[in-house]
C-alpha cells in the first residue's frame, strides 16, 4: 500500500493521472479500459479534473466502460441522489463516455440476489477493473461494505448503518428518515479484484479511518483494512485526514523519492 499525502488538488491530480494513463493505454493497444467509479464527496474533484482534461486536452473516454461502486435499493429513477443520476451528473455528461456503458447494479430490481449475481457476471465479462476510484467511511466503510463485512464479500444487499446514514443524510436535506436502509454494493472481494485500487480521502473526520486503513489491523470491523493485502492500492490523503498517521514523516519521504516515471 502507498499513502500519498497532499493538497486536495494535487491528489486529484494524481488520481487523475492514473485513470488518463490506463484509458489511453488501453487506446493505444486497440483495448477498452474498465473504470471503477464512486460516488460521495471524496471523487468529486478527480471528476472535475477528468471533465478538464476531456475539453482542454482531448482526453477520451469514448469506449470506456464504467462500474459503479453501490446502489441504493427502492430510490425512485428519477431521484437526485439516486447513484446513477448522481455519477451522470459529475461525470458520465461531462466526458463523451456513452451512457450505455456506465454500469451499476440495479436497486430496483424485482429479484435482488440474482441483479448482484449479473452484476458481479458483468464486471467479469468486461475483463475486470483496471482503475477502482473509492472514498472511505467515518466507519472504515469502503463501498457500502459496512464493519463486519466479509472480507471475502462479492455484490450483494447491505443494510447501512445508523453511522452511515446520518453521514449521509447531508445529500438528503439533512433528513436521516429519507436516507434509505438499505443498498447494493460490490463486495469487498469484488473490489480487491480490481487491478489498481485509488482511495481518497480529506478532513479531519476521516483521519481514525484512515489510521486503521493503513497501519492498523486487517480486520471487518474496518472493512477497508482489507486493502492492506492488496498488490496495487493507493491511499491519498490530505493533511488533516492523514493527521492519526504514525508513519506520516516516512510516506513523505517515500513519494518524495519516488522515480517520477513511476506515477502512482
Amino acid at each position: 500500500m502507498e499513502v500519498v499525502i497532499a493538497p486536495g488538488a494535487e491528489l486529484a491530480r494524481l488520481a487523475a493521472d492514473a485513470i488518463e494513463r490506463v484509458v489511453r493505454g488501453r487506446a493505444a493497444d486497440g483495448g477498452r479500459a474498465v473504470l471503477g467509479i464512486a460516488t460521495g464527496s471524496s471523487p468529486l474533484a478527480v471528476y472535475d479534473e477528468l471533465a478538464r482534461r476531456h475539453a482542454e486536452e482531448g482526453l477520451s473516454f469514448a469506449g470506456v466502460r464504467a462500474f459503479m461502486l453501490d446502489e441504493y435499493v427502492g430510490l425512485p429513477a428519477d431521484h437526485p441522489e439516486r447513484y446513477r443520476n448522481v455519477v451522470e451528473k459529475e461525470f458520465a455528461s461531462r466526458v463523451d463516455i456513452d451512457p450505455a456503458d456506465v454500469h451499476g447494479p440495479d436497486g430496483l430490481a424485482a429479484d435482488i440476489p440474482a441483479a448482484c449475481a449479473a452484476y458481479e457476471a458483468a464486471i467479469a465479462d468486461a475483463g475486470g477493473v483496471d482503475v477502482q476510484i473509492l472514498g472511505v467511511g467515518t466507519d472504515g466503510h469502503i463501498a457500502f461494505n459496512e464493519p463486519g463485512s466479509s472480507l471475502a464479500s462479492r455484490t450483494r444487499i447491505k443494510t447501512l448503518t445508523r453511522q452511515t446514514r446520518e453521514d449521509n443524510a447531508r445529500f438528503f436535506g439533512g433528513d436521516v428518515s429519507q436516507v434509505p436502509t438499505h443498498c447494493l454494493t460490490q463486495g469487498l472481494a469484488t473490489i480487491m479484484s480490481a487491478r489498481h485500487v485509488v482511495l481518497l480521502a480529506s478532513g479531519k473526520h476521516k483521519a481514525e479511518a484512515v489510521h486503521q486503513l493503513a497501519e492498523g489491523a486487517v480486520s471487518a470491523m474496518w472493512p477497508g483494512t482489507v486493502l492492506q493485502h492488496h498488490p496495487h492500492a493507493t491511499v491519498l490523503v490530505d493533511e488533516a485526514a492523514a493527521s492519526r498517521l504514525q508513519l506520516a514523516s516516512y510516506y513523505r519521504e517515500t513519494f518524495a523519492a519516488k522515480p517520477g516515471w513511476q506515477g502512482i
